[in-house]
C-alpha cells in the first residue's frame, strides 16, 4: 500500500474501526502519530509511529489498518530520546 495518499490530520483506525491515532506525517516507511494520541503515563507527550506496512487502505479522511486497534498499538514505536 502506498503512503502517498496519507495526509496530516487523517484519523488512523484499526480494522475493527477503533481510533488508533491521528497522522502527524509520514516519515519513510512509518506513520508518525500526533502527540495528543500518545497515551498516558510514561507514553504521554511523545510521538508514536505505526509501520506503513499495516495500512490496508485510505478511505476519505481515514487510514484503515489491516490489524485490529489493540494489535496495531502493540506495533507502535515510541520516538527515541534525542539525547
Amino acid at each position: 500500500m502506498s503512503t502517498s495518499n496519507i495526509r496530516e490530520h487523517m484519523e488512523v483506525i484499526g480494522a475493527d474501526g477503533v481510533h488508533v491515532g491521528t497522522v502527524d506525517r509520514v516519515e519513510g516507511d512509518r506513520i508518525k502519530l500526533t502527540k495528543k494520541d500518545s497515551g498516558e503515563g510514561s507514553h504521554k507527550g511523545h510521538h508514536h509511529y505505526i509501520p506503513a506496512s499495516l495500512v490496508a487502505e485510505v478511505e476519505g479522511d481515514r487510514v484503515r489498518l489491516s490489524a485490529n486497534s489493540d494489535v496495531a498499538v502493540s506495533f507502535e514505536e515510541e520516538e527515541s530520546d534525542p539525547t
